[in-house]
């Protein structure tokens, strides 16, 4: 396949064409700060299938979402995941010892708690008898921890599964380098002083250069930041059209914070210091102070910023999900159904952040809907140019035929129903407790606008992408 990037430089004669290309209506702050008022409930048919378990979400709880090196920055990644495992059981009243398995998302693992849920569940005071396994999957971990307990319920395994995810990016592991641990492990395995003193003897100063952690893809050595920044290009967003977008977010988040929609948001009392009870990360700022920024990525003229990109964040999420037989025996009333969902893969180099793009017509299909049927949209938000490039592509005859091999658009996500109590960009994205935040959000949304399917879709690193249907629960 030609590569995109290839394809726009070389053969349009013009960012402008391009541009027209992928039209899209322009952002205006002042038009996208209004939310949609109330949905009304819609009598569509709910998606249940035949001889297929019907699989509920309870309720859902995460700690405050806090810029890394902030109050959790002394904390290890086991505190926050248990504080939310705590949270959830505090929320639902759920038994401990009804939860048949629990399922924790994570990216950047802490070695001494290289299978963080069992620790986070032991510490949060669930049964010694309940397994538990951690999943990695980049940006949809969470994701991927909520649809494997899907498919534990679905098929008879379990009836009472806890998903949920966690990430501390105030201490990330920084290993030594590769020579010094050779090093080492060698020494450890001498046997004599002069064996020691011979490995000794070869030791050099460069041997005691760190290896930094990045959020790079392993296949092609760039930076999310990198390709968010090209990709921006590729489809003629601008910095302005970014800049707007990430206003967005976070006044839509502060916004939804003052009014007290962020229900899912369970307070945390840090050991030794005051209790967190809020995310941090919500500051709307002005399309000026935006303005005077320098690229972060791509440098001098690249258009992703700091303001414009979803910040390191410590966090942790917590969902219970049951069978729907089992939740009415338990005395419940489910927020939502959780539907059909989707995992893609395309190409990590020109394409790793539209994930998105190829999972939502997939999903909708085989939930036999359309766009117009979605009432809320929650969409994780690495970069506002990642966003703008996914919504441009979504709403392009030319890029689903020459790209995706479909005979049409699926359709760009009308904006009064995207994101609007904020999104990752605002509110913050521990890589590994994200998904679960997007699916409370779309429940909660369906609950209080009266509407009935939520879209939730997110892109991840490796070219990866996930989509969801989640079905509110008749009232």
């Amino acid at each position: 396949m030609t590569s995109l990037l290839t394809y726009t430089f070389k053969n349009l004669p013009s960012t402008s064409q391009w541009a027209l290309r992928f039209s899209m209506r322009p952002l205006s702050c002042s038009s996208q700060l209004r939310v949609a008022a109330a949905v009304q409930t819609k009598s569509k048919q709910t998606l249940a299938k035949p001889n297929i378990r019907n699989i509920v979400v309870v309720d859902g709880v995460r700690t405050p979402f806090l810029l890394s090196g902030t109050s959790y920055k002394d904390l290890m990644p086991h505190d926050l995941a248990r504080a939310a495992l705590s949270g959830l059981l505090h929320r639902t009243s759920v038994p401990k010892d009804v939860v048949d398995y629990i399922i924790l998302g994570t990216v950047i693992q802490e070695v001494k708690t290289s299978n963080v849920a069992r620790e986070a569940a032991l510490g949060a005071g669930f049964s010694d008898k309940t397994p538990a396994h951690t999943v990695t999957m980049a940006c949809i971990s969470s994701n991927q921890a909520m649809t494997t307990a899907v498919s534990l319920i679905a098929s008879g395994q379990c009836d009472v599964v806890v998903a949920g995810g966690v990430e501390l990016m105030s201490d990330v592991p920084i290993r030594h380098s590769r020579k010094m641990r050779k090093m080492m492990l060698d020494l450890s395995k001498a046997k004599t002083l002069g064996q020691r003193l011979s490995l000794i003897s070869k030791f050099r100063l460069n041997f005691l250069s760190p290896e930094l952690p990045a959020v790079a893809e392993f296949s092609t050595n760039e930076t999310m930041g990198h390709s968010a920044d090209r990709l921006a290009a590729a489809f003629a967003i601008s910095r302005l059209e970014q800049d707007e977008y990430a206003l967005r977010s976070h006044s839509l988040a502060r916004k939804a914070q003052d009014e007290g929609l962020l229900s899912d948001v369970v307070p945390f009392k840090v050991p030794g210091k005051d209790t967190v009870t809020q995310d941090n990360g919500i500051r709307p700022s002005s399309l000026e102070q935006m303005a005077k920024l320098k690229p972060a990525f791509i440098k001098p003229y690249g258009t992703v910023t700091a303001a414009n990109s979803s910040f390191l964040t410590d966090g942790a999420s917590a969902v219970l999900i049951l069978a729907e037989e089992k939740a009415l025996a338990m005395g419940y009333k489910p927020k939502a159904y959780l539907r059909d969902f989707m995992y893609v893969s395309q190409d990590p180099k020109d394409q790793l952040l539209l994930g998105p793009t190829y999972a939502t017509p997939k999903v909708l299909e085989k939930a036999g809907l359309t766009m117009n049927d979605i009432d809320a949209f929650e969409f994780h938000e690495a970069f506002s140019g990642q966003i703008l490039a996914n919504l441009k592509a979504m709403d392009s005859d030319w890029f689903a035929q020459n790209y995706m091999g479909r005979k049409a658009k699926v359709g760009s996500p009308p904006l009064e129903k995207f994101n609007i109590w904020g999104g990752s960009l605002s509110l913050g994205h521990p890589f590994g407790a994200t998904g679960c935040r997007l699916v409370m959000a779309a429940a909660n949304r369906l609950q209080k606008e009266g509407g009935q399917y939520g879209l939730v879709a997110a892109c991840a690193a490796g070219g990866q992408g996930h989509a969801m249907i989640v079905e509110a629960y008749p009232k």
